[in-house]
């Protein structure tokens, strides 16, 4: 697309660029890169998903550049990302080895391993605190001093609420899929998707347009009421297959992540089983991860509905896509406009001229 050049561009620009400074100066005390790091998690976690890319230092890093915009955030560390050079693929990662933070089910009281509440702000009143309360050295020094007199708990296992039910034959359980995961990062997204690429671009997607989506089933637009079966937050294990010996893995760190099974009703022509739909995201990202277990099997189901259209969910919810193809709106359009306005005026003139 090409557009018609601004007056004294080059300039103009450049001042532009230089007044964003203006609207970083209005402080003279900086926001440290740590502090946006461990004081914003929730954010931090939400960019680093919809940029594919685990790093919660780059993540603060890139949110202090734009000003906290998300979009932008996200924006810069997509081009960062795909400037690093991809040596490796992890095996794949088995959930049921995680080192649960967090672990609740909407379906069942009692469950193996027990409901860990963890950290969420679900049972916190919702009344802003106008004290400063704690400082931060304060609280951190109090944090460190708590753990310090802890000893390490025992890693309690925490099977899968879905296998008790597999087992039951209350789900279908399918066979182990040994092929490639389907890149979207390499590989243009085709339709009808594969399952592995529908997952990918819904962990990638803008959380609210996903929200949104799942928010429409719920009011009616889709399935009915689904029940999160289980959702669990915590750390797994990165390994990658070790290039001397074929079979051995070297483990390589691990990373944050939050899953959710969500369960509803099978279609009507087999009402006697139940369906999953699967979410997981980078982080704490509750939210996230629950309306896109939603998404996943309203796309499964299929229909009529927004949510249950495969190719307007995939291509509509990029949030990097999504908001530049918004802020192109801003760009230059003299040309094309001059030639509505024409159209419009000459309707508007009378017949006999």
């Amino acid at each position: 697309m090409a557009y018609v050049a601004v007056s004294g561009g080059k300039e103009a620009i450049e001042e532009s660029i230089k007044l964003l400074d203006y609207y970083k100066s209005g402080s003279d005390k900086d926001i440290e890169i740590e502090a946006i790091e461990n004081k914003l998690g929730l954010l931090v976690d939400r960019v680093m998903s919809e940029a594919g890319l685990y790093s919660r230092t780059y993540a603060a890093l890139a949110l202090k550049q734009c000003e906290g915009s998300i979009e932008e955030a996200v924006f810069l560390l997509r081009a960062y990302r795909s400037t690093l050079a991809r040596n490796y693929y992890t095996d794949t990662v088995n959930t049921d080895d995680m080192r649960v933070l967090r672990r609740i089910s909407a379906a069942f009281k009692d469950i193996i391993g027990g409901q860990i509440l963890g950290a969420t702000y679900d049972y916190t009143h919702r009344l802003i605190n106008f004290t400063n309360g704690e400082s931060a050295a304060e609280l951190h020094l109090a944090m460190q001093k708590k753990l310090a007199g802890q000893e390490p708990a025992e890693i309690v296992s925490c099977p899968r609420v879905s296998t008790g039910l597999k087992k039951e034959g209350l789900i279908d359980s399918f066979p182990q899929n040994d092929l490639n995961p389907h890149d979207v990062t390499v590989n243009m997204l085709e339709f009808p998707a594969d399952r592995s690429a529908r997952l990918q671009t819904l962990a990638r997607a803008d959380t609210g347009f996903i929200s949104g989506l799942a928010y429409s089933s719920l009011r009616g637009f889709g399935q009915v009421h689904p029940t999160v079966g289980e959702l669990r937050s915590g750390y797994v294990e990165l390994c990658v297959p070790y290039p001397l010996s074929e079979g051995e893995s070297v483990y390589i760190g691990e990373i944050m992540i939050t899953e959710v099974e969500c369960f509803n009703t099978a279609d009507d022509k087999d009402q006697l089983k139940l369906a999953v739909g699967y979410g997981a995201v980078f982080g704490r990202n509750e939210t996230k991860a629950i309306a896109m277990a939603v998404v996943d099997r309203e796309l499964d189901s299929g229909g009529p509905h927004p949510a249950q259209n495969e190719e307007f969910v995939l291509t509509h919810g990029d949030s990097l896509e999504m908001n530049g193809f918004i802020s192109h709106l801003k760009l230059p359009h003299y040309v094309t406009f001059q030639s509505k306005l024409d159209s419009v005026r000459k309707t508007r003139r009378p017949a006999d001229e």
